[in-house]
């Protein structure tokens, strides 16, 4: 028989996206790190062994996030609150079972049941490179447990896209995985390259329409002056190139930052890289931008999106639905411009 405190015991990783954080979605963790590793500009992961948790492990962890929830509605019910699950429910099963002061899950666990338990995020990198019938079971063990969830969402790598038959992907989107978060980084082949994404720009636009054909909504994600002061217009034209391509559901951007570290931190060192200013950044991003041909939304649901304008206020909402294209393109273009003026006014914008 299993103590209280394994009784409650799962594992929770470090990494989701920031649409998939605070208490939107459950995480659960299906591989642990990354099974490429080698991207020049990543810092994650960097000093850890990629594994693929076997199916009861994650039954496992399913279970004890179950447990949690049913124990909750239990003391719920026993104080009079309709096993509704809230604060009082939580202090008395904290104070029956203390070691939950140092649960590294507990809390998202219950945030997440807190504001409905709909949506689940699947750790780490690339959960697809599961085998597709573990993948499948684990999907469903998943959804039947926990019947409130409406998404489910999870990292993929295109070339694990590309290397699954259809059928597979098709099987896997029918189990119940909604939504993936694909790296593009760069649709440009001398940047992809550089970076050792491991996937070429034809590799993106086969992974990407896959995904679609599949049933799959889709998320790109980008990085603005990932060429640096020598590729940023074949990085920002092919880039814009290739997501018009796929014609992804979203489009996200995640301005390139130095990792401390990294190749990349290594190449600025010694000057083999330049990093572009902000406003440099900003005209690169207008390229990008004139260059699109999509049907999706574009997000700047980053902080790494910093610019301003000349009130010194966020040039871009942050929301997690940012921009739909193509009838909101225009408003993108006119902000771009607003934060290139504001620059000009300035001399410069202010750096990270």
């Amino acid at each position: 028989m299993r103590s209280a405190a394994e009784k409650y015991e799962f594992e929770t990783g470090v990494y989701r996206p920031p649409s998939e954080g605070g208490s939107n979605s459950l995480l659960v963790r299906l591989t642990r790190n990354c099974p490429w590793n080698r991207c020049t500009f990543c810092g994650m992961y960097k000093t850890e062994t990629f594994q693929v948790r076997s199916v009861a492990e994650i039954k496992q962890d399913i279970d004890a996030m179950a447990a949690v929830r049913d124990d909750l509605a239990a003391l719920s019910r026993r104080l009079g609150q309709n096993g509704e699950i809230g604060h009082h429910a939580a202090a008395a099963l904290i104070e029956k079972n203390p070691e939950l002061n140092h649960h590294p899950g507990f809390a998202m666990l219950y945030h997440w049941l807190l504001s409905g338990g709909k949506t689940v995020f699947l750790q780490d990198a690339n959960s697809l490179i599961m085998k597709t019938d573990q993948l499948v079971e684990v999907l469903a063990y998943l959804r039947s447990t926990f019947p409130s969830i409406v998404r489910v969402t999870t990292y993929a790598r295109s070339k694990t896209l590309v290397q699954k038959s259809l059928d597979d992907l098709k099987a896997i989107r029918r189990a119940g995985l909604d939504r993936l978060h694909v790296g593009l980084e760069s649709g440009d082949d001398t940047v992809l390259e550089k970076i050792q994404k491991g996937a070429t720009a034809e590799i993106h636009i086969n992974g990407g329409r896959k995904a679609l054909a599949a049933g799959f909504q889709l998320s790109e994600y980008w990085m603005p002056g990932l060429g640096g002061k020598t590729l940023w217009q074949d990085h920002a034209g092919n880039t814009a190139r290739v997501l018009s391509e796929i014609d992804p559901h979203y489009i996200r951007s995640r301005p390139f930052r130095v990792w401390p570290g990294t190749p990349m931190a290594r190449e600025m060192e010694v000057g083999t890289f330049e990093m572009l200013t902000p406003g440099e950044q900003l005209r690169e991003l207008r390229l990008t931008m004139q260059e699109l041909s999509v049907n999706g939304r574009v997000c700047f649901d980053h902080a790494g999106n910093y610019w301003k304008n000349s009130q010194g206020r966020l040039l871009f909402t942050h929301s997690y639905e940012g921009y739909k294209f193509p009838e909101e393109k225009q408003t993108v273009l006119d902000l771009i411009d607003e934060g290139l003026r504001a620059g000009e006014r300035q001399a410069h914008l202010t750096p990270f």
